[in-house]
Formats: C-alpha cells, structure tokens, sequence
C-alpha cells in the first residue's frame, strides 16, 4: 500500500492541503459511507487498515508490505474490534487513530523536507483550526442546544409555504435550515447560534447559503449535498435519519 504515491508535497500549504484531502476521505469513510466501511472491516480478514487518500477517497486495505514503508501506517487491525464493541464505540476508536495517523503524515513531510519550527508551528495551527475526526463522528464539536433548534425551526417556518401547512417546529417534519437569498441578508442571531455548527459528514462549518438538515435520531447538523437531500425532498420526509443512524437501525432488526 503507497499511500503517498500521488505527490508528495513539500510546503506548509500543499501539506495542509494534503491533511484535508486525507481527513475528508476518512470522515466519508465513518459518516456518509459508514455502512460500506462496516461491511469492508469484516472481522474474520487479516489485519486491516483505514487509510484517507488527499484526493478525499477512502479505502480499507492490507498494510504496506515493505518495511519501512514510505509513510507512517494507520492503526493496524481495526476489523477485529468490530463486533467486540458497540458501534459507536468501535467508530469512534477509529477515529481517534485516524487523528493520530493524519497527524503523523503531515509531521512526517514536514521532517522530511525540512520544515523549521516556525514552518511547523504554522502547519499545526492551520490544522488545529479544523475539528478532529473523532470531533465530527461523535458531534463532540458542536454545540446542540434547544436555543439553535429552536431558531433553526423559527427559520424553517418562514421559508416553508404556509398554505401547506407545514411547520418542522410542530416536530412533523425534521429541522432544516433553508439557504439565504442574497437580498433577505443575514440574520445577524442566526448566524451566531449556527457558527460552531459543523457538517456531521465533511465537517465543515454552517454557511447560510447552504441547504441543511439535522437527524431526528442523533441530532447531527448535515449539508444537504453531503447526504443528498434537497429542500424540496425535505418537505417530504416525517423523520429524517443520517446514513449513519439509519445504518444502525437496519443492523439493530431481527
């Protein structure tokens, strides 16, 4: 396994660039993708690995077979927890490794093309300013309080027509924040209760001109590009489930 064949970047920049694409990969990997990755880690195979690509694809695959390999490894034999452990347990160990592993390439560029203490307190701090992974599975990262739900549903209210009656503060139809238009301007109130919001599947921060949708089961916040959904399918859905709590329900039958 060359996981640093496609380039190997030499400045600070192109070795942030390269954690993010690494980082997106692996949240896909434990979010949107979840059941995949849980089929894939199938316990009765031989030490596996998750490994983040920087053009934001996953893969879960053997360990590099030469010795040493050309990039520091990620937590070897992530399978053989899985079904020794709640789920959510289980994800979240391997998100905390996953952390690690990002943390180890971008240090190791950084010690392999010479990076200086300023070079490498400024890589760390533009890493830092991105929650971890183990931040965006768990939702650690956000702040869900019954003050945003409620102006999510205040906002949801106006944007829906009220001739069909539709109201997701009634609790019928899941919390949804609709995108602004550029002459209604921004709610300065909105605005500040959605700022530490971030995307349960990309982790990326709340923006208001983006579509988005919050789970009725675990009450992460999505875009609605990430887990495909659109304002208009929105307003069908009584109960609106993330892939990954719809994922564990599915297991969870007889």
């Amino acid at each position: 396994m060359d996981v640093g064949a496609q380039y190997n970047p030499r400045t600070v920049e192109e070795v942030f660039r390269d954690f993010k694409g690494r980082r997106a990969g692996m949240i896909k990997a434990l979010t949107t993708d979840v059941e995949d990755f849980y089929q894939q880690c199938d316990p009765e195979k031989e030490n596996l690995c998750l490994y983040g690509f920087p053009n934001e694809q996953w893969e879960v695959n053997l360990p590099a077979e030469e010795v040493p390999p050309e990039l520091p490894e990620p937590a070897l034999g992530i399978n053989f927890a899985r079904d020794g452990m709640q789920e959510k347990d289980w994800l979240s160990l391997v998100s905390v490794h996953s952390d690690a592993w990002l943390l180890a390439v971008s240090f190791y560029f950084g010690a392999r093309f010479g990076f200086d203490k300023a070079d490498r307190k400024r890589l760390f701090a533009m890493v830092n300013e991105l929650p971890t992974i183990f931040e965006v599975v768990t939702g650690g990262a956000k702040k869900q309080t019954k003050e945003k739900s409620s102006v999510s549903n205040h906002s949801s209210n106006k944007s829906k027509s009220s001739s069909k009656g539709r109201s997701s503060e009634s609790g019928k139809y899941p919390k949804s924040v609709q995108p602004k238009d550029e002459d209604e301007g921004l709610d300065e109130e909105e605005e500040e209760e959605h700022g530490d919001t971030l995307c349960g599947a990309c982790g990326e921060n709340y923006a208001a001109d983006e579509f988005w949708i919050c789970c009725d089961i675990c009450e992460k916040w999505f875009h609605g590009k990430c887990v495909k959904i659109t304002p208009a399918r929105a307003e069908h859905i009584k109960q609106y489930k993330c892939p990954s709590c719809s994922t564990s329900n599915k297991r969870a039958r007889p």
